[in-house]
Parts: C-alpha cells; structure tokens; sequence
C-alpha cells in the first residue's frame, strides 16, 4: 500500500488519520460504522493491530464507498453481491451488513455497516526454502501433489502465490483457479500481482468449476487452488487426478491431522493422494514440510 492509495480509495477523515503511519506496512484496514477505525501491520516485531482515535461514521464509510467505486456504485453491484471489489493491485475491499436476497443469492446491499480493507502484499522468495523439495525431479518439469496447511492469516496465499510464479517461471504451465481474487489480484481479468510467465487465470470462477474448466481448455501440468475443502472440490479434484495433473493447493488447519479429520478431504487423505504437506505455524513461518507418509522432508527456511 502506498499513500497514493490511501488519499484515492478512503475517506478524507481516514486518510488523515493514517497520515503518520507507515503505509507500507499496513496489511488490512478495518471501517465499522459506530466503531475505532481498526489498522493492522506487520514489521520487525511481526503482525500488530490497533484502535485509533477516530469513530468510523456512515458518511465515512459511503464517503470510501464512493471513492471505491469511482463513484458509479451500480457498475459494481455484480461484483459486490459477492461480497468484495478487488481494486487495481490486487487490494480487496469485503463488505459486510444488509443484503438484499432474492431466490436465496445476495443481489444488493441495503445498508453497509462494515468494510475490511485487505492490502495485498506479494512477498517474492517466500517460496524459496521450499520448492527444492516440492519438485518431483532435478530437472523440474513436474511437482509433488502439494497442500499448505495453516490458519487463516498466517500466510498460505502469499506463500501460495510465489509457489505458483516460480513454478510458471521454470517453464510449468500453471492453471490457477482465483475464486476470491486473491492469489493474482486480477482487475478486469489482467492478473495484478506477479504469478509467473506460464499462469493462466480463472478469476472469480467457483474452485470446483475452475479447476474442472482450466483441466479441459487450457492443458495445465498444475493446477493451483487456494482453500481447497468444499463439498464438491474433492469430485474435481478426482478429475486433475485421473488427467495426470499435478494439484498445488492450501487449507484451512493447524496441522496434518486437522485435514485428515475434514470430512470431505478425508477420502483424499485416505488414499494418499498428498505426496507434500507444507505447515505454517504463525504468520509467514513454516513449520515444516512433510511426505505423504508423514515424515519430516529437510527445510531450509
């Protein structure tokens, strides 16, 4: 994030708020209407967050809104029935508060009460520890079925992402499914955050369609996936198994055992279809890489 961005995107009252910190550390603002402006950082000391003194009001939070939207809110509605925009460097603004539901799907928003500001913020290397031991071969033409473990906000995308860019770099054509925009940060479907030369982008597609749609159009070797573990993920990723494809993906867990008792991914693991485990155990630290079989791989971090 830069001040650039934060003058352009958020309320004036806010912007001035922030006016001292040090913008390129922050990593998600939070706006909700009657509360402390909320701002979340990682430096030196490791991820910190912060109430400052300022009460987060409606016309702040309609005030962002319209500077998100550049002030044409109707040519986003269909974005935002899905609950976020994603603006240009891949940043994504999650709305929460009144839907409007029809036939069972958000259509609209009645009333915004609350807004989550998440800075995308590509770390290039973070992978490097890791993918000596992600590759099937020396000669790196093919990876390991691969799954990074961890909590929410301890890093997986990030650490996903430059996965995925080194291994389109070595020449591995890549199929990425971005459900939530997240991983390639695409604005109007142009990939923002650096995802390698070989990385095709399904933006905003389910995972279970994507991964199903990039098997059959666009000949991936891999097919990368974030939050594998919807009922319907495990029947796609039936299918990459039987093409010979290779699947890199993340889930929600605090270890291995965790996806074993996941009830749609226990099949799965069940057959050892896994053949790597990649374990965070706090933000943008791994805790250890591991074979199918559960045994320590050797990591240099």
């Amino acid at each position: 994030m830069t001040t650039d961005f934060v003058a352009q995107y958020l309320a004036a009252k806010v912007v001035q708020r922030l006016r001292d910190l040090p913008v390129e550390q922050i990593t998600e603002i939070r706006l909700r209407v009657g509360r402390p402006l909320r701002v979340c950082w990682r430096d030196a000391d490791g991820a910190q967050a912060d109430n400052l003194p300022l009460v987060i009001t409606a016309e702040m939070l309609a005030e962002t809104m319209e500077r998100i939207s550049r002030y044409s809110y109707y040519a986003f509605e269909a974005e935002l029935a899905a609950g976020y925009i994603t603006l240009p460097g891949g940043h994504r603004v999650g709305v929460a508060g009144q839907a409007v539901v029809e036939g069972g799907a958000v259509r609209a928003w009645r009333h915004m009460g609350s807004l989550s500001v998440r800075v995308a913020h590509g770390i290039l290397g973070c992978a490097d520890g890791v993918l000596p031991i992600i590759w099937r071969s020396a000669a790196r033409h093919s990876i390991y079925h691969t799954m990074i473990i961890s909590p929410p906000g301890f890093g997986k995308t990030t650490l996903l992402r430059d996965m995925v860019r080194q291994i389109s770099d070595s020449g591995v054509t890549v199929g990425l499914v971005d459900e939530r925009s997240e991983i390639a940060g695409c604005f109007q479907g142009v990939p923002q955050n650096d995802v390698g030369a070989c990385t095709d982008v399904l933006d905003g597609v389910p995972k279970h369609d994507g991964m199903v749609m990039l098997l059959r159009a666009m000949a991936p070797q891999v097919i990368a996936v974030d939050e594998l573990g919807g009922a319907l993920d495990a029947a796609a990723v039936e299918q990459i198994l039987n093409a010979g494809v290779k699947l890199l993906c993340t889930a929600h867990g605090y270890g291995v055992d965790d996806i074993r008792g996941n009830p749609v991914l226990a099949g799965l693991m069940a057959r050892g279809v896994f053949e790597r485990f990649v374990v965070l155990d706090a933000p943008g630290r791994v805790a250890g890489v591991y074979d199918g079989g559960g045994a320590v791989c050797t990591y240099n971090s």
